[in-house]
Parts: structure tokens; C-alpha cells; sequence
């Protein structure tokens, strides 16, 4: 997945302001090393350093990573595959908002955080659930059909019981875990579903040309009208799954 860092930070800031409410979750603890998973540009690694004593935000991409850097000169980031960290016993707390939905083994995800929290670590993450972006995703489904083309973005958007099993299968005791509905509306009024799914849909479209691309994205955005348009801008059809577990 190639991320845009301008186009994110511009269009999709409401990815890091709700995961702000996540914050509420991090105990204030000045002796704490908290990393960041999938730290994007930075602005949650940011929130973090004023609860702890060192943070690292990790990113698979370095665009992010470079953007992260220049925001918050202060702080630490590197580029890293989550399903490559090498870390054993390092972190108090494990915290990834937005994050998880993008990784296809939770499996090995979950077993990486493990391995990398000290005993007695947390783990505090949301991200998408199982039925996230469903009507988005049909009608970008729908429309490549349309061109003799096949939806090949895998996203993984888990039930409860499936992510709670995970956990406890390696070991992690579940304080909370719940997935709920959040309507994300959209920046950019009428451009605003247009935007997301350039981003958020690269891999299928960084195929197509520009003007296949423009016609896909009318067919998918004409189908889910009636559902996510309200005459002023778009609400992407959310569902979150928040998870705080420990060791």
C-alpha cells in the first residue's frame, strides 16, 4: 500500500482524532516505555510522549515515517513491518490506532505483541470490525466488476470472538473488548468519498489508468448515494473494534 502522507494529514485527520479517545486508556505512568504501532505521521506518538518515559512509533511506511519526523523532530520513529518486530520484553504498553485492519495474520500479529511487551504489559488498540465499510466496499466491488475487474484490497475486519479467541489463545487476559458503530463523515463535501477511496482503495486502483480509475470511482459513488450522501458531505459507514488486554 503506497500512502499519500499530504493527502492523509489533509483529507483524513479524523483517523487520528478518534483515536484520541483511545488516550483516555493509557495509564499515566512517567517510568512506562510505550510503542506506538502504526504511528502514521506522528500526531498519537505525540499524545503518548506526555504519558511516559520513552516512545517509539514504528510505521511500515516510510512516507509516513519521513512526515513523522519532521512533525516531531523530539521524538523517535522508525520503518518497520509490525509481523517483523524483533522485540522481546522491551514495552510496557503496545497501543495502534487504525492499524490492525490493514494486517492479514492476526495470528502472528498478536504474537509479536507478546513476545514484545514486558510481563504484566498492555495492549490498547482499535480498529476496524467486522461489517467496517461494507457499503463503500460492495459498490467499489460492483463497479470494477463493471470492467471485468475483481476487488483484490484485503482488508481484515474481525468479530469480537474471533480477535478475543486470538488473544487468548497467546496468552492475553481481555480487560475490554467490544466493536461499535462510528459514522465517519467525510472532508471535502462532494470530493470527500472520492478522496478516501484513492487512498484507502490504491491497490486496486494504482492499476487502472486515470480515466478508468475516474470511472470506477462514478459507479461506486453513484451506487452508495442514497446511503452515505446527505446533500453536504460523505459519512463512510464505520464499524471500530476497541480492544484493552494485558499479560
Amino acid at each position: 500500500m503506497k500512502w499519500n502522507s499530504k493527502l492523509y494529514d489533509n483529507n483524513h485527520d479524523f483517523v487520528a482524532e478518534y483515536g484520541k479517545g483511545l488516550l483516555e486508556f493509557v495509564p499515566e505512568d512517567k517510568t512506562q516505555r510505550i510503542l506506538d504501532l502504526g504511528c502514521g505521521t506522528g500526531v498519537l506518538t505525540a499524545e503518548l510522549a506526555q504519558l511516559g518515559d520513552y516512545i517509539l512509533g514504528i510505521d511500515g511506511s516510510s512516507e509516513m515515517i519521513d512526515k513523522a519526523k519532521q512533525a516531531y523532530p523530539g521524538l523517535d520513529f522508525e520503518v518497520m513491518n509490525a509481523l517483523e518486530m524483533p522485540y522481546l520484553q522491551q514495552w510496557d504498553l503496545v497501543f495502534s490506532n487504525a492499524v490492525f485492519h490493514w494486517i492479514l495474520d492476526h495470528d502472528l500479529l498478536i504474537q509479536k505483541i507478546k513476545s514484545a511487551l514486558k510481563p504484566s504489559g498492555k495492549l490498547i488498540c482499535e480498529f476496524g470490525a467486522y461489517g467496517n465499510i461494507q457499503t463503500i466496499e460492495n459498490g467499489m466491488k460492483n463497479a470494477l466488476e463493471k470492467m471485468g475487474l475483481s476487488l483484490s484490497s484485503k482488508f481484515n475486519f474481525p468479530t469480537v470472538e474471533a480477535f478475543g479467541s486470538l488473544l487468548e489463545k497467546h496468552g492475553f487476559s481481555i480487560d475490554k473488548i467490544y466493536d461499535y458503530d462510528r459514522p465517519t463523515p467525510l472532508k471535502d463535501g462532494e470530493n470527500g468519498l472520492y478522496n478516501w477511496a484513492k487512498q484507502f482503495f490504491e491497490r486496486d486502483l494504482g492499476k487502472l489508468s486515470e480515466n478508468e480509475q475516474n470511472l470506477v470511482l462514478k459507479d461506486m459513488t453513484d451506487e452508495v448515494r442514497k446511503k452515505l450522501w446527505n446533500g453536504s458531505h460523505w459519512t463512510a459507514d464505520y464499524r471500530r473494534l476497541r480492544v484493552i488486554a494485558h499479560i
